[in-house]
C-alpha cells in the first residue's frame, strides 16, 4: 500500500471544504487571502523603513492584494517586487476567485427559484397535483369559468384565483405551453409551478396543499404493462395528503380525483376520508363515445357543453336562490336559461338526480337546481327581462322507438380505454352490437386486458381482430363500409399525444380515400390525445372527441361545484335523461316558429327542448346551436334535427 504524498492530503481537505458550499469556498478564499497577506508582510518587515511592526507589514500587503491602485507608492526594488506579486495575486485570488464563487452561487440561486422549490404562502387556492397533458386545458377552464369561479371565491373569503401547479420538474417549458394555451395566454405568468411529486410531504408542503379550497389529481399516463399504474399513483397522492394533514392535525381539502378504473373507487374512498369527487377517466370517455354511437352527431354537444369556449354549459345552483317557486316559475324567470330539472338529496349519501322533473315541482331550499346556459350570470334572475310565459310540463315520456337491428361497431386501434368501452357497449342491454376490435398489439396481449376488466366479448358478439390500419391492404380487407360505425381511436403506447394523433389522423385519411369508392358511408368517431390538433382536421366528415380536453373541463367544473358530476353521470350514461336528435316532423311545429314556441310543443310530450342541429354547417364549421334566445325564428329546413333531453 503506498503512502499518502501530504500535497495529496492537502488537496483532498480543500476539495472536502469547496464541495461544502459558496459559505466554505468564500471560508476558504478568506484564508488564503490572511495567509498570503501575512507572507507578503513578513517578506518585507526585514527592509525597515515604513514599517513599524509586523501588523503595519501585514495590512501593507493587504491592501496590495485587494486594491491595486497601491502599487505606484511602493519605495525599493524588493518592496516593489513583493508588491507587484500581491497585486497579481490580489487579481487571482481575491478578484477572479471571489467573483467566480459569487457568480456560481447567484447563477445556482437562480436556478433553484426556477426549478419552484420555495413553498408558497397561500391559503384558499387551486392545486393541481401533476403535469399531464390535461394540465393546460384544465388551467383553461379554470381561468375561463368566471361566473362559477367568481362564486366558488366568494364561498372561501378570497378575491382572485391563485393556481399552483406541481410538476415532476417545473421549467420555464411548462410556462411557454401554458402561454400557447387559448384560454390562457399572458395569464399563463399568474400560474404558479412547483417542482416535485405528489408522494412526497415536502412537494405537498411546497404548494400548501392542506391550505388549498380545492385539489385536483389528474390522471397520469404510464407505459402498458407497467406495474405502477395512474390509478396507483393517484391512491399514493391521496394516502400522501391524509398522512400530512393526520401529522399537523390539519383539516383535509376537498379533492377532484381522476381514476381509470372505476374499480378503485372503494380503494379511493378508503385511502382519503376527506370531502372527495371521483372522476372515472376512461369511463366518461367511453360512455361519452357509446352516447355518440347510439346518437350521431352528439359529439358536437360534448365539444360545446364540455370544452372551454364559446356556447352553453350546465350549471347548478342552490336551491335557496329559488325556494318556494316551481320549476315552471322558475323557468319564467330564468329568460337565457333553460332549467332541466334538481338534485334531491338523497336517503343515504349523494344526490337523486331528478332531470325532467314536473314543472310543477316545488324547489326546496336543500335541493340543487339544474340549468343550461350560456354564462353564469344567465342562471339567475334578470330584472330587465320580460318575464316568459309559463310552460307546463307534466311527467317525461319514453320515446317509442322501431325495434333497432345489430348495430355493427369497427374499432380501429387500441388504448387502455378499450376494456370500458367494450363494458359499456355491454351495459344496453336493449341494443344488439357486434363489435370488431382491430389492431396490431398482439391477440394474446389484448386478451388478458379485456379479461382483466371483467368483459365477456361473447355477450357483447365482440371480435378481436389482429390487422394493422395503417397498412391500406389490411384496412380494404376488414370492409369498414360494411360497418354502420367506425371508431378511430389515439393510441397510448406511443411516444406522445402528437404522434399517436398523426398515426389516427393518417389511418382517417386513408378510411376515408377507401369509403370514397363505396356507396354507403358510415359513422366515423375519432378520438384525439393532443389538444393542439383539433382544428387540423377542420372541415372533414367525422365526428372528434379530445379526450383531454372533455376530461379537463370535467375536473375542472366539478372542482368548483362537485354535484356537476352526477348531472354529468345521469346525462350520458344508460338509463335516465338523454340529450337526442328528433326529426322536428314528428312534433306539430307551424311553418314559422320560435324557439319559445318550440319549448311549449315539445314539454307536452314531457321533453325538454336544448336547441337545433343545422344539417348545413355555418361559417365556423359548427351545426350545433343550443339555447338559442327565445324569439329566435328557428326557419327549419330540411334535415335539421331537434335536440331535447328526454327520457332513454
Amino acid at each position: 500500500m503506498l503512502p499518502f504524498r501530504i500535497i495529496d492530503r492537502l488537496k483532498f481537505i480543500l476539495e472536502r471544504q469547496l464541495v461544502k458550499g459558496a459559505g466554505f469556498q468564500l471560508l476558504v478564499v478568506g484564508l488564503f487571502i490572511g495567509l498570503i497577506s501575512l507572507v507578503g508582510g513578513l517578506l518585507v518587515v526585514p527592509q525597515g523603513g515604513e514599517f513599524d511592526d509586523p501588523g503595519a507589514a501585514v495590512w501593507w500587503a493587504f491592501l496590495r492584494l485587494t486594491d491595486p491602485g497601491y502599487l505606484g507608492d511602493d519605495i525599493g526594488t524588493w518592496q516593489r517586487i513583493i508588491s507587484t506579486l500581491l497585486t497579481i495575486l490580489g487579481y487571482v485570488v481575491f478578484m477572479g476567485t471571489l467573483v467566480a464563487i459569487l457568480t456560481r452561487w447567484l447563477i445556482a440561486k437562480m436556478a433553484e427559484l426556477e426549478r419552484g422549490l420555495t413553498p408558497v404562502t397561500l391559503k384558499n387556492h387551486f392545486v393541481v397535483l401533476g403535469w399531464t397533458p390535461q394540465t393546460p386545458p384544465l388551467v383553461a377552464e379554470l381561468f375561463g369559468s368566471s361566473g362559477r369561479m367568481q362564486r366558488f371565491l366568494e364561498k372561501h373569503d378570497t378575491q382572485k384565483l391563485r393556481l399552483v401547479v406541481l410538476a415532476q420538474e417545473a421549467s420555464a417549458a411548462q410556462l411557454h405551453e401554458l402561454m400557447s394555451e387559448p384560454g390562457v395566454g399572458s395569464r399563463a405568468r399568474e400560474v404558479i409551478l412547483r417542482s416535485g411529486s405528489a408522494i412526497q410531504p415536502d412537494a405537498l408542503h411546497r404548494v400548501a396543499c392542506l391550505d388549498a379550497a380545492a385539489v385536483i389529481v389528474p390522471s397520469h399516463v404510464y407505459d402498458a404493462g407497467s406495474l405502477v399504474t395512474s390509478d396507483v399513483e393517484t391512491v399514493k397522492a391521496l394516502l400522501s395528503i391524509a398522512a400530512q394533514a393526520r401529522q399537523l392535525s390539519a383539516p383535509l381539502p376537498f379533492v377532484v380525483a381522476e381514476i381509470q378504473d372505476m374499480r378503485k373507487l372503494s380503494v379511493i374512498e378508503r385511502a382519503y376520508p376527506g370531502a372527495v369527487e371521483v372522476v372515472a377517466g376512461d369511463v366518461t370517455i367511453s360512455r361519452l363515445m357509446v352516447q355518440n354511437v347510439l346518437h350521431p352527431n352528439l359529439s358536437e354537444v360534448y365539444n360545446e357543453l364540455l370544452t372551454a369556449g364559446e356556447g352553453s354549459e350546465i350549471f347548478v345552483r342552490g336551491g335557496e336562490t329559488a325556494e318556494g317557486l316551481t320549476l315552471a316559475e322558475l323557468a319564467t324567470q330564468r329568460p337565457h336559461a333553460i332549467v332541466l330539472g334538481l338534485l334531491q338529496p338523497a336517503a343515504s349519501k349523494g344526490w337523486r338526480v331528478n332531470l325532467l322533473a314536473p314543472s310543477d315541482t316545488i324547489i326546496r331550499n336543500e335541493d340543487r337546481v339544474v340549468l343550461l346556459a350560456k354564462d353564469y350570470l344567465h342562471t339567475g334572475p334578470d330584472p330587465k327581462a320580460e318575464p316568459l310565459a309559463r310552460i307546463e310540463r307534466g311527467l317525461a315520456q319514453s320515446f317509442k322507438r322501431n325495434e333497432p337491428g345489430t348495430h355493427r361497431v369497427l374499432v380501429l386501434g387500441w388504448n387502455r380505454r378499450v376494456p370500458s368501452l367494450s363494458a359499456e357497449f355491454g351495459s344496453y342491454s336493449g341494443r344488439k352490437f357486434e363489435l370488431d376490435m382491430v389492431s396490431a398489439i398482439p391477440l394474446e396481449e389484448r386478451q388478458r386486458e379485456i379479461a382483466r376488466y371483467g368483459v365477456d366479448l361473447e355477450k357483447i358478439n365482440g371480435r378481436l381482430l389482429e390487422a394493422d390500419y395503417m397498412v391500406e391492404e389490411d384496412l380494404r380487407k376488414l370492409d369498414p363500409a360494411s360497418y354502420d360505425t367506425v371508431m378511430l381511436l389515439s393510441s397510448d403506447r406511443i411516444g406522445t399525444g402528437e404522434e399517436a394523433d398523426a398515426r389516427a389522423m393518417v389511418g382517417y385519411l386513408q378510411l376515408e380515400d377507401i369509403l370514397a369508392e363505396s356507396l354507403h358511408r358510415p359513422q366515423i368517431i375519432m378520438e384525439l390525445s393532443d389538444p393542439d390538433n383539433r382544428h387540423l382536421l377542420y372541415g372533414h366528415q367525422s365526428e372528434m372527441l379530445i379526450s383531454p380536453m372533455i376530461l379537463s373541463h370535467v375536473l375542472a367544473q366539478v372542482a368548483l361545484r362537485r354535484e356537476l358530476r352526477v348531472v354529468l353521470d345521469e346525462l350520458f350514461t344508460v338509463g335516465g335523461g338523454e340529450i337526442q336528435f328528433r326529426d322536428p316532423h314528428g312534433y306539430p311545429l307551424p311553418a314559422s316558429a320560435d324557439f319559445q314556441l318550440l319549448e311549449k310543443i315539445v314539454a307536452d310530450r314531457g321533453e325538454i327542448a336544448l336547441g337545433v342541429f343545422r344539417s348545413t354547417a355555418d361559417e365556423r364549421g359548427r351545426h350545433l346551436r343550443m339555447n338559442p334566445p327565445r324569439d329566435q325564428y328557428l326557419d327549419l329546413k330540411e334535415g335539421d334535427r331537434l335536440v331535447v333531453l328526454s327520457c332513454s
